[in-house]
């Protein structure tokens, strides 16, 4: 394992090394092609979203797109495996069937939704400034039932693993629709829990982290890798995102990295029990989903809000909590619950639960 361990630390090295000395370059770039970030005057209901955008006008003047950099480093990694793989340094690339295929494909194939977006948010093309969200949620239906589908036509998986409570429960054709909803709702959440700086990266960064040690564990050391590089891009990214922010992800960003945790959700799922860990993690991105989606059933069933606004860390933010103070007790909230998934995952690993 240490030498497999070794291989791994110097890819992630070498992608934070790329993104920290590229990353000045890019947002320069970006600046002057005027890739700027429009804030958005609707909400999704498309009522004015007066309070959002007073909130958040400071930060009308920031690049974004960083997914321009991350396509271009992602693929310099995957053809530097290619290489070394060749070269017989290594005995696998990052191209793999069993651990990558999937991982590799929706990564990208999420990032196109997320770009067309992203163009349409800054150059204002038509009516609108941002994709709709029937259309996104199209395109998402698409991909999402892509990956349903290849894990269970492809991989033979019709269960989920609901250890440390149950052990593989079959669910026979009713695996892709639950696994459907799943990835729309980890797709989506992103979008939820942005808009604040080194929010959304920091949590994903914590997220990746404990993914990146259970892979290990596991031994599924290719799929370990890939996520490593993630992390040590949001390593980087993170350090031009701290308040205030020199430039933002954004959706062609969020969407790819938020795939690319469904698709080892799924992964891992076929190999141990995540989905109770993981949903504990998850909980910070699940306050926000549900005081989202109850403020747009509020608004539709009874014409009034239930929230001044909502996701939950823009209410704490209209009641004058300073950005960085929320952020930062995100942070160590999202830390204690990911130390509390790590022990549900090793007490699970160690054998002491009998199945």
């Amino acid at each position: 394992m240490l030498v497999k361990l070794n291989s791994i630390l110097i890819f992630a090295l070498i992608a934070f090394l790329m993104w920290l000395f590229f990353y000045p370059i890019y947002i320069k770039i970006l600046q002057k092609l005027k890739v700027w970030k429009t804030i958005r005057e609707e909400a999704i209901t498309w009522e004015k979203s007066i309070i959002f955008s007073k909130l958040h006008k400071h930060k009308a003047w920031t690049p974004t797109m960083w997914w321009g950099l991350l396509l271009i480093i992602t693929l310099i990694m995957i053809l530097a495996s290619l290489l070394v793989q060749k070269l017989g340094w290594i005995n696998n690339s990052l191209l793999n069937r069993q651990e990558t295929y999937v991982l590799l494909a929706g990564f990208f194939g999420m990032w196109l939704i997320g770009l067309l977006d992203d163009v349409l948010n800054i150059r204002w093309y038509g009516r609108k400034k941002w994709l709709s969200a029937k259309a996104k949620l199209i395109m998402m239906f698409v991909f999402s039932a892509f990956i349903s589908r290849w894990f269970y036509a492809k991989l033979w998986v019709d269960y989920i693993n609901l250890r440390p409570f149950a052990w593989k429960v079959s669910i026979w054709i009713f695996y892709p629709i639950i696994t459907f909803l799943i990835t729309i709702s980890i797709v989506n959440a992103i979008n939820i829990v942005d808009w604040l700086d080194w929010l959304a990266g920091g949590l994903m960064a914590v997220i990746f982290f404990v993914l990146w040690v259970v892979t290990l564990v596991n031994q599924t050391y290719i799929a370990t890798t890939l996520v490593v590089i993630v992390t040590a891009i949001l390593a980087s990214f993170m350090f031009f995102n701290i308040f205030p922010a020199k430039i933002f992800m954004w959706d062609s960003g969020a969407f790819a990295m938020w795939w690319l945790l469904a698709s080892l959700l799924y992964l891992l799922n076929m190999r141990m029990g995540i989905f109770v860990p993981f949903t504990i993690m998850f909980l910070l991105f699940i306050l926000d989903i549900l005081s989202s989606t109850l403020q747009i059933f509020w608004k539709k069933r009874f014409k009034k809000k239930l929230f001044t606004v909502s996701p939950f860390h823009h209410l704490l933010e209209n009641k004058w909590h300073h950005e960085t103070t929320i952020v930062m007790k995100a942070w160590m909230l999202q830390a204690l619950l990911a130390i509390i998934a790590i022990i549900m995952i090793f007490y699970q690993m160690s054998g002491t639960i009998v199945d």
